[in-house]
């Protein structure tokens, strides 16, 4: 599973960003996905999850109240969409899909991966 993120920048801080993450050729809606990110010089960490078929959700207490994670109408996408944007929300965000019987949200709990895309909130 090919999966490709995009709209990641630079933003200042209490600013918007609106990521999306794409599988050209697949469908999403029998699995649950979500988002990670990797700080500067520090390890992955779960941001959002949200189920198969997107009734669920779940978030890290750092981002909840200011991103929201959702599936789009086309099966093979899904959203990230962060307000009030800190200079600590600087990472690479990467969107993931846990196509197993795996539970849990750490990094093992998901089977593929994108690339990432970099957000850069400034003070």
């Amino acid at each position: 599973v090919n999966l490709l993120e995009s709209g990641g920048g630079l933003v200042q801080a209490g600013g918007s960003l609106r990521l999306s993450c794409a599988a050209p050729r697949y469908t999403f809606n029998d699995y649950a996905m979500a988002w990670f990110r990797q700080p500067p010089g520090k390890e992955r960490e779960f941001v959002a999850a949200v189920s198969y078929d997107g009734a669920s959700t779940f978030y890290a207490d750092s981002v909840k109240g200011r991103f929201t994670i959702s599936r789009g109408d086309a099966k093979n996408t899904i959203y990230l969409q962060m307000n009030s944007l800190k200079p600590e929300d600087t990472a690479v965000y990467l969107c993931t899909i846990r196509t197993g019987a795996k539970t849990g949200y750490d990094v093992a709990s998901y089977d593929y991966w994108g690339k990432g895309t970099l957000v850069n909130v400034s003070a």
